[in-house]
């Protein structure tokens, strides 16, 4: 077993969420760690009992690589929270998942993304709808994510393939199960040019309770969410409302007043979602012609400085305090600082002082 291996089995345990793992980081300094930890220190820690409980039986039944193994069946990778091949937009959310199962590939410039979501009951105004956005998006290297439900999002992951972009699903069932089943070949297609994702182990089948979950990682993958067509009650609301949370854009496609379908837009407008028309209005309301100047890079980081980032936190420290730390002499670690300024990865705060410039990774976690 390894630390990424590690960060699955947590990932498999009902209950445990970033938040309860940080506290056995803080402990342990890795995963892997908190993983092997005897019985009693746990119970010690006064955690929960119900996740203490599935952790203990989870490690008993050798549950991480169970579902390794399933994932790699299904033809999928596997994406823990530390690799640095994980979504970044998604590292901003409050309940990011701890890993995600992959098929096909996410890329760096999937950064460029927006959400287009509605009801699966579209009507015709809506599916053309989706349809002009998804493909303008597409033509303008945006990718377009959705959750390959009937109605709005299959009108929005085909005019965004037929257009010759790149496009995400997000499901809310295991990455083995496609639902509905009639869209395996649109998901195969998906994965040739874009990504199914879910958080979601292997062989989970369409329970209604995994649908809203799931909302929040189409949102939190994307940029803004634009709602072409949803009545009152409607998971797209539910997208929205992530959306919001999570300091996302939120748009709303103006319909016939009286279509059911417009009664959800009808609410989003009046709590203060942007109308738009276009797809040009949310690619300028974005900005994400400027975006596509700058393209995220994968930091670069040297073997001889890892150390370093890993005693290094969101809160300050004294090169002096650093070089106690590490053993390391002022002239070779100022040199380490420099190179790590200069990949973005650190922040010279003032007066010797540093900090992380990016996201904190857990110790033993790929970057």
């Amino acid at each position: 077993m390894d630390e990424r291996t590690a960060w699955i089995g947590f990932h498999a345990i009902e209950g445990v969420s970033l938040r309860w793992l940080e506290r056995l980081l803080e402990q342990y300094g890795s995963a892997l760690a908190a993983w092997q930890a005897p019985e009693a220190e746990l119970r010690a820690l006064g955690l929960p009992e119900g996740p203490l409980a599935r952790l203990l039986a989870a490690r008993r039944s050798g549950l991480p690589e169970k579902v390794l193994q399933q994932a790699a069946q299904a033809g999928a990778q596997v994406l823990v929270y530390p690799d640095e091949e994980y979504p970044p937009l998604l590292r901003e959310i409050a309940s990011p998942p701890l890993a995600l199962f992959v098929r096909g590939t996410l890329e760096p410039r999937d950064v460029r993304a927006v959400a287009l979501v509605g009801t699966r009951e579209a009507s015709n105004y809506g599916v053309q709808v989706a349809r002009v956005f998804a493909a303008e998006f597409a033509q303008a290297g945006v990718t377009v994510v959705s959750g390959l439900a009937r109605g709005i999002d299959r009108a929005a992951h085909e005019a965004a393939l037929e257009a010759g972009g790149r496009t995400i699903a997000v499901l809310g069932t295991g990455i083995d199960v496609v639902y509905p089943a009639g869209h395996r070949g649109l998901a195969q297609r998906i994965v040739e040019h874009g990504a199914l994702v879910t958080e979601f182990l292997p062989g989970t089948p369409p329970h209604a309770g995994n649908f809203p979950v799931r909302n929040r990682i189409i949102s939190g993958l994307s940029l803004g969410v634009v709602v072409v067509e949803a009545p009152e009650r409607s998971g797209a609301l539910i997208t929205a409302n992530f959306a919001l949370d999570q300091n996302r854009a939120v748009y709303a496609v103006p319909g016939p007043i009286f279509s059911v379908g417009t009664s959800g837009i009808l609410r989003l407008l009046r709590e203060g979602a942007t109308p738009v028309g276009t797809a040009r209005d949310v690619l300028e309301d974005l900005q994400l012609e400027a975006r596509q100047l700058a393209l995220p890079v994968a930091p670069r980081v040297p073997e001889a400085a890892r150390p370093v980032i890993a005693a290094l936190g969101r809160e300050a420290k004294h090169i002096d305090e650093l070089a106690a730390e590490l053993g390391l002499g002022i002239a070779q670690l100022s040199a380490l600082l420099l190179e790590l300024q200069l990949e973005g990865l650190v922040t010279h705060l003032g007066a010797q002082h540093y900090a992380l410039a990016g996201p904190v990774l857990a110790r033993g976690g790929k970057r």
